[in-house]
């Protein structure tokens, strides 16, 4: 059959499908944080999308009896995209993955293999769909692509807007149901009946369609969430006595509150051995089934939480006065139980969830003493450094003490799950920002866990150094102190040298607690490593290289990565470095392995994964038109020809998300939090572009093809270059602006950037319709695997040399399409 280029495609389902389609890639993010992992999550779902790889060269190989047949095969794709984006997931769940057992378990890599090929069926069965559209409809390319984009734009935001309603369970329903509505939606346009024959025309695919409604709805109480045994809640509930009393779900979470009858909660990290203070009764508080804190029953007088004043974090209130106190990360509410006992003054608090606040302010607060609801105390929603910025930031008034405790999960972090996490909490803009609103006297209380061999606490400390250098606050080495105790450490950094009182009792309070002294000014060797000891004074000695001139050249050699993370390398849990792999695999027999950042080996992993899927992918059709070409003069390409057509498709597909995934980094730091960010973001690039896309086809009938090129990609270049360089100082001056108004101008500048970024797809995809269309399956497979790769690749990347960097190679592979581009041939 000739493609249909008199009729209208059917537009309406087109852009369903890639609504249904990129919320759902969303949603999996989603709901494999709670089973899994949040970068495990990341990971499989790249491979997943090599479903849009496989769509074209399945179509490739098959376009003839599939476009034959599109009126039936195209309604049927959508349909079975319903039925197994919700059944893939479940089946998902029955797999025993164990992610940290990956190096070691040759079956886990099975099991991860299993994953990603169930979870690439939904992505293969829309985006076959899609293509299909393509190639039928070959005359109204730009229409297409554009719609596609603009669906997938409002299905991302729709994902998240989902999750602020729904659990996430009830969410992949509706995603399921929106399927089903696009198949009947697509039967009605390819007909184009009118809606009283509609059935009586489609009886037998609206009958089956209407029962898989039926069956999705009738059999969803049986849907469950299949946490990871391996995860914080899993093996709590496998207490006696532990019971799930309440479940409530956004964006940012599955908060999830456990009561123990039998065996008390005492949750108190780092407490010193020297305790003999019980904590009250308390219920555990996690997130996404992991990240324990607790919501500790208020007591009957503050005695009760001395054993608060037994934690490494209790350092700064032995100092000093704090009368105006900052805590990052409020949680359960532990760190507002510290600064009370301690008779602090007024207390700022920021917290990121919503959901967090509004249990412990209402729900819970007669439970907790309302400690969220106190006179002295003002708790905010958002991002800390959207809150120092300006934007909710009541005073401007210095702190005597911000603080920043243990706000991630010991589990996850320990074993090198966070090694991909980008957190802008502790880079060395943030540690700058941080100082700039403390007073003289203040300090930056920052906890972390101990890891053996030491990592966390020595990169924090070498995080400090540098932003007390950039702020010319020096020398560092007389403002710092750090301590440890078995499980946790805690940094202070202060803007003037500690004096000699606040010295003595730096070594008094570790001297009643057991704490180790690791460094303050003036300190001995012999003052380290006394109570919790290591074989060497390790913390010490390295804490004492990083103050030296030595400092380089220990950075350079230490077998974990230290150097401090910045706003545009953001990855301050990354720690691996090539050089000890073989030396941690020689000891996998001793638990080598189990030091090994197993984010980043993953994602390498994955890499090579899909790099190696992509060329099969490439390349089998290109096999099949060899042979065929024998019969079918129309496929006889020479090499030269697909060669360019390969480097341009893949070019733009890296392209595209490279810059995509670098805006969605740096806007986090614009609207201060990434539910903001990143649907903003990912909504304005695919909208705008598809807008761009549906704008090619006008431009082309005033400018020829290789002109409007040229134009498009000057534009890209020119824009992406003074987004990079300008975009972080104008935030900084916008940092105060309403939230409303960021992201309108967050719109602002995206929507130049993606208008263009929106052409070069489908003005090569016409240019290709002309000359060689059996290849345009091909070229969609092409910038399909090229769109995985790149979001893999944009990470690796980002961790080695930054963001900025990213676009700018981005930049260089625009005017690589530029170059192979020819304006009778792609």
């Amino acid at each position: 059959m000739k493609a249909e280029t008199s009729l209208r495609a059917p537009l309406i389902s087109v852009g369903l499908i890639s609504a249904a389609a990129l919320a759902y890639e969303i949603l999996l993010m989603r709901l494999f944080s709670i089973i899994q992992w949040h970068h495990f999550a990341y990971m499989v779902i790249s491979l997943a999308l090599l479903g849009y790889g496989i769509s074209g060269t399945l179509v490739s190989l098959l376009q003839g009896a599939l476009n034959r047949r599109f009126h039936v095969v195209y309604p049927l794709l959508l349909f079975l995209f319903s039925l197994s984006s919700s059944g893939c997931f479940l089946l998902v769940q029955t797999l025993p993955f164990n992610p940290q057992a990956l190096l070691w378990d040759l079956r886990q890599v099975w099991y991860l293999l299993g994953i990603f090929l169930l979870f690439s069926i939904p992505f293969i069965l829309a985006a076959s769909a899609i293509c299909l559209v393509f190639v039928h409809y070959s005359g109204q390319i730009a229409k297409i692509y554009g719609t596609d984009l603009l669906g997938a734009g409002l299905g991302s935001i729709a994902a998240v807007v989902l999750l602020f309603f729904t659990f996430p369970l009830t969410a992949l329903l509706l995603i399921s149901l929106s399927g089903l509505g696009a198949t009947l939606i697509a039967l009605q346009e390819l007909h184009r009946l009118p809606l009283k024959h509609f059935w009586t025309n489609n009886r037998s695919f609206t009958f089956l369609t209407l029962l898989a409604g039926l069956l999705l709805l009738s059999t969803f109480h049986l849907w469950k969430l299949e946490t990871s045994p391996y995860k914080e809640l899993s093996r709590t509930l496998n207490i006696k006595g532990t019971q799930l009393i309440e479940e409530h779900s956004s964006p940012l979470g599955l908060l999830s509150i456990v009561r123990s009858l039998q065996v008390p909660f005492r949750h108190a990290p780092g407490l010193s051995l020297n305790n003999f203070q019980e904590p009250p009764e308390q219920l555990a508080l996690f997130s996404d089934a992991s990240n324990m804190s607790a919501i500790t029953r208020y007591p009957d007088t503050l005695q009760k939480l001395s054993y608060l004043d037994q934690m490494t974090s209790a350092l700064p209130y032995h100092l000093n006065d704090i009368r105006r106190l900052l805590i990052v990360g409020s949680g359960g509410g532990s760190d507002i139980l510290q600064a009370n006992f301690h008779k602090s003054g007024k207390i700022d608090a920021v917290e990121l969830n919503p959901k967090i606040i509004e249990l412990m302010s209402k729900r819970f607060a007669a439970y907790s003493g309302g400690i969220y609801n106190q006179d002295n105390i003002k708790v905010y929603t958002g991002d800390v450094r959207g809150f120092l910025g300006g934007i909710q930031a009541p005073h401007k008034e210095p702190y005597d003490l911000i603080q920043i405790s243990l706000i991630d999960s010991f589990n996850a972090s320990a074993s090198g799950l966070y090694a991909l996490n980008e957190s802008y909490l502790y880079t060395v803009e943030a540690l700058q920002s941080y100082l700039r609103h403390l007073g003289p006297e203040g300090y930056l209380s920052i906890s972390r866990w101990v890891k053996t061999p030491p990592r966390d606490a020595l990169k924090m400390f070498a995080t400090s150094i540098k932003a007390l250098e950039q702020s010319q606050i020096g020398p560092a080495a007389h403002h710092l102190v750090l301590i440890r105790g078995w499980q946790t450490s805690t940094l202070l950094v202060k803007k003037t040298p500690f004096s000699r009182s606040e010295i003595e009792e730096v070594k008094e309070f570790c001297r009643t607690r057991a704490f180790d002294l690791v460094w303050y000014p003036g300190i001995k060797a012999e003052e380290a490593n006394r109570f919790n000891r290591f074989k060497e004074a390790y913390f010490y000695q390295a804490a004492a290289a990083l103050l030296s001139g030595s400092k380089d050249q220990f950075l350079q050699d230490y077998k974990y990565y230290l150097y401090p993370a910045t706003d545009d390398k953001p990855f301050f849990h990354h720690f691996f470095r090539w050089s000890v792999l073989e030396e941690l695999f020689s000891l996998r027999d001793q638990g080598g392995l189990a030091l090994v950042e197993m984010g980043y080996i993953i994602l390498f992993a994955t890499l090579i994964l899909a790099i190696v899927s992509s060329i099969v992918l490439i390349l089998l059709p290109l096999v099949v038109f060899h042979f065929r070409s024998r019969t079918q003069t129309e496929l006889s390409l020479p090499a030269g020809e697909r060669l360019r057509i390969f480097v341009y498709f893949f070019s733009i597909g890296l392209a595209f998300l490279f810059i995509e995934i670098a805006m969605m980094q740096k806007f986090i730091l614009f609207l201060h939090h990434p539910i903001f960010a990143i649907p903003v973001v990912l909504t304005a690039f695919l909208v705008f572009a598809g807008l761009g896309s549906l704008w090619t086809a006008r431009l082309l009938t005033r400018f020829p093809a290789k002109r409007l090129l040229f134009r498009v990609v000057l534009g890209i270049v020119g824009l992406g270059l003074f987004y990079s360089y300008s975009l972080a100082s104008f935030f900084t001056q916008a940092a105060a602006y309403p939230l409303a108004l960021k992201i309108a101008l967050s719109l602002i500048f995206i929507a130049p950037l993606a208008l263009c970024m929106g052409m070069p797809f489908p003005l090569a995809l016409d240019r290709l319709r002309s000359s060689e269309s059996l290849y345009i399956p091909w070229a969609w497979g092409v910038n399909g695997c090229a769109s995985v790769i790149s979001a893999i690749l944009a990470g690796l990347l980002a961790i080695h040399f930054g963001f900025t960097l990213v676009i700018l190679f981005a930049l260089g592979l625009y005017l690589l399409s530029l170059a192979v581009f020819k304006a009778d041939q792609a």
